[in-house]
């Protein structure tokens, strides 16, 4: 059980308003560091929203990160001095619903150009497969977001409470057009916040979704003829992308990447291992990959990785959110037998 998670709403909002009212005492945080260089002010929840305002800022930008490589971002929590950027910030980017410590902070911060990404495309359900429910993937689902677009960015943009609705899968990186989607409403976003770099951001925008186009593609094209279209993980965290691919993911616990799966759950996924011709059972770097092991054991299946992108470290296989996802695409062609 995950003991960080049960801290009352009540200790985290103590905290949150010491940490608001620690500002004073804060005269050299790395938030206001990049004001005083007349960059635009950026905290970015973690990795994911971390590289997007990287990759559209620009020079434009200085980007604060309040998830360190190497820790998982589900179970982050903030010190004084990082709520306190929170409220120096010129501007906010996180994902609401991934990390709690970071919801409220952000809820209480007050700073004005504030963007949840969850409002910018549409959230789903998935992991449904670890309550014996399998959530089948499909060409028809590709065929049915394959148009997905800014338009649900403008549809949802007061939707927050749908999007943070209980069950809700918040792994919406791991979707390159999706993701895309996400980079669109950053960019407007930043254009609002900085109008004198509006150009620039525009510019960066527009490069940043070509490349997510090209990698969409890659997958697309990769993974459409494979002997088998289910893969197993430690963590659910690709729904997204199954679905998006006609593939099959078979989680072994849940989107909870602590979550400790249930002797029925592992007695299912030896059934379909079996069934599916599962090949190999992926685990991922923040996280132990013990279960894993001790399954494809069992199974006398293969290990790999699988890398959910919640953080850059060293011994992620890519310097970025392109190369990783590359390299998740290698790794799914392989264990799925493409051809």
């Amino acid at each position: 059980m995950n003991i960080r998670r049960l801290i009352p709403t009540a200790a985290v909002s103590g905290a949150v308003a010491l940490g608001l009212t620690a500002l004073s005492a804060c005269s050299s945080s790395d938030a206001a560091e990049g004001g005083n260089d007349g960059k635009l002010d950026v905290v970015a929840s973690f990795y994911p929203m971390q590289f997007l305002a990287e990759e559209i800022g620009g020079p434009h930008v200085s980007v604060t990160s309040l998830t360190k490589p190497g820790v998982e971002p589900h179970d982050l929590e903030l010190s004084p001095r990082q709520i306190g950027e929170l409220g120096e910030a010129d501007y906010l980017l996180f994902l609401k619903g991934i990390q709690p410590a970071v919801d409220d902070a952000v809820a209480q911060a007050g700073v004005k150009n504030t963007v949840d990404a969850a409002e910018l495309t549409t959230l789903e359900n998935h992991g449904a497969e670890v309550d014996g429910h399998a959530h089948e993937g499909g060409e028809e689902h590709a065929d049915e977001h394959a148009h997905e677009g800014e338009e649900h960015a403008d549809e949802h943009a007061h939707e927050g409470e749908e999007h943070t609705h209980e069950g809700a899968d918040p792994h919406i990186w791991l979707d390159p057009v999706k993701y895309a989607e996400v980079a669109e409403g950053v960019g407007k976003s930043l254009e609002k916040a900085d109008p004198d770099h509006a150009a620039d951001y525009r510019k960066n925008t527009d490069t940043l979704v070509t490349k997510l186009n090209g990698l969409d593609k890659a997958y697309e094209t990769g993974l459409r003829d494979t002997a088998t279209k289910t893969f197993i993980t430690t963590h659910s965290a690709f729904g997204y992308l199954a679905e998006r691919y006609g593939l099959t993911q078979q989680g072994i616990a849940g989107i909870d990447p602590e979550a400790e799966p249930s002797p029925a759950r592992i007695d299912e996924i030896h059934s379909v291992a079996e069934k599916s011709k599962a090949t190999t059972v992926f685990f991922e770097t923040l996280a132990s990959d013990k279960t894993a092991k001790t399954l494809a054991k069992d199974l006398d299946l293969k290990t790999g990785v699988l890398d959910p992108l919640e953080g850059i470290t060293d011994k992620s296989a890519g310097a970025d959110y392109i190369e990783v996802m590359e390299s998740n695409l290698t790794a799914l062609q392989k264990a799925l037998g493409a051809k």
